[in-house]
C-alpha cells in the first residue's frame, strides 16, 4: 500500500489544502510552515525508534539468548539487527504518520530531498528538528519501559540503547569515511526507488535490505548510523557520545554526495517525484490523516462494487 492516488476524487476531500504542494518543494505562497507534516514526522521517527532500538537491544544485548546462540556468527548478528532496524523504517513510513509526513526519518534524507529541489529550507530544518526531538522521545519511552520492566531495562543499558560509537581500534576518520560511503549508498537507493515508477513500491522497504548488507562491514566500524536523528537519541539517553562530529557531520557529506552524482546523471536521468519513502501519488500534498483515509477507502471500495 504506497501508491494511493487520488484519481479523479475531489482533492478538497483528500487534502487540507489542495494548492499546497510541501513535498515537491512547491508550498502554496506565504504557507512556509507546515506543522501537521512536523507532527507526523515528530511521530513517525518516535516510531522508528522505539522498534529499532528494542529490536537491537533483544537482539544484541550481551543478556539476549539471541545474541548468545549467534555469538559464533557476528556477521550474521550484525546483518540482522541492520535488518530489523530498517524495517522498522518500513513500519514508520507506512504509519499513518508516514502517510501525511513523507516519512523521511532522517535528516539525510530530508537534506537530500532539499539538495533535489523537493523540499523547500524552512521545512527541511523542521523536519530535522522533529526526527531529532521524535528519536529523543521513542528512545526515552524506551528507556521509561525500562523502569517498569527492571529486567528489561538492564537489557538496554548493557546496549547503551543501540547507541552508535566510532570504534576504539581505528581512527575516528575512519568512522566518519564510513558514514560517508552508507550514507550515500542508502541515499542513492532510496531516491533511485522513489524516482522510477517500477521500483515506488519498494522505496519504504529498501532500508532493511540495505542495512543487512551494510552492517556487516560499517556496524563494527561506526555503528552504521547513517541517520543524525538515530544517533541523537540514543547518546542522550546512555551518555554516549564519544567521537559524535563523526554523525553530525559523516551522514550529510554522504548525502550530499550522492546528490551531486545524481544531478550529474551519474546513474542517468533521475527525476525525483515527491520528498516520500512512501504512498507516492499525492503531487507533494500533504493527505488528511486516518479518518479521512478510512471515509476515502470506503467510498473508493463501495464504488467498485
Amino acid at each position: 500500500m504506497v501508491d494511493d492516488t487520488p484519481g479523479k476524487q475531489d482533492l478538497h476531500s483528500l487534502y487540507p489544502d489542495p494548492h499546497d504542494r510541501p513535498l515537491m518543494g512547491k508550498p502554496e505562497p506565504g504557507k512556509n510552515l507546515h506543522t501537521r507534516l512536523y507532527i507526523c514526522e515528530f511521530w513517525a521517527t518516535c516510531l522508528l525508534m522505539i522498534g529499532g532500538v528494542c529490536s537491537n537491544v533483544a537482539i544484541g544485548s550481551p543478556h539476549s539468548p539471541v545474541a548468545r546462540s549467534l555469538a559464533d556468527w557476528p556477521n550474521l548478528l550484525s546483518a540482522l539487527e541492520g535488518l530489523v532496524f530498517g524495517l522498522s523504517s518500513t513500519l514508520a513510513a507506512l504509519s499513518p504518520f508516514g502517510r501525511v509526513s513523507g516519512a523521511h526519518l532522517s535528516p539525510s534524507i530530508s537534506l537530500a530531498f532539499y539538495l533535489g529541489q523537493r523540499l523547500a529550507l524552512t521545512d527541511m530544518v523542521f523536519y530535522m528538528l522533529a526526527q531529532i526531538s521524535g528519536a529523543v522521545m521513542g528512545t526515552g519511552l524506551v528507556a521509561a519501559s525500562g523502569l517498569i520492566w527492571p529486567v528489561w531495562g538492564l537489557w538496554c543499558q548493557s546496549s547503551r540503547f543501540a547507541a552508535t560509537v566510532p570504534s576504539p581500534f581505528v581512527p575516528p576518520w575512519w568512522a566518519f569515511v564510513g558514514e560517508i560511503n552508507t550514507t550515500a549508498i542508502l541515499v542513492a537507493v532510496v531516491l533511485l526507488c522513489g524516482a522510477r515508477p517500477a521500483l515506488r513500491r519498494f522505496a519504504a522497504w529498501a532500508a532493511g535490505p540495505v542495512f543487512f548488507v551494510l552492517n556487516p562491514f560499517e556496524a563494527w566500524l561506526s555503528g552504521d548510523s547513517t541517520n543524525l536523528a538515530r544517533s541523537v537519541g540514543p547518546a542522550l539517553i546512555s551518555g554516549s557520545w564519544g567521537h559524535f562530529w563523526v554523525y553530525l557531520l559523516g551522514p550529510f557529506a554522504g548525502a550530499s554526495i550522492m546528490i551531486v552524482l545524481i544531478r550529474a546523471e551519474a546513474f542517468g536521468r533521475v527525476h525525483l517525484h515527491e520528498a516520500r519513502l512512501a504512498y507516492f501519488g499525492h503531487g507533494g500534498r500533504a493527505p488528511f490523516f486516518l479518518s479521512r483515509w478510512f471515509r476515502h477507502k470506503g467510498r473508493a471500495s463501495g464504488e467498485a462494487r
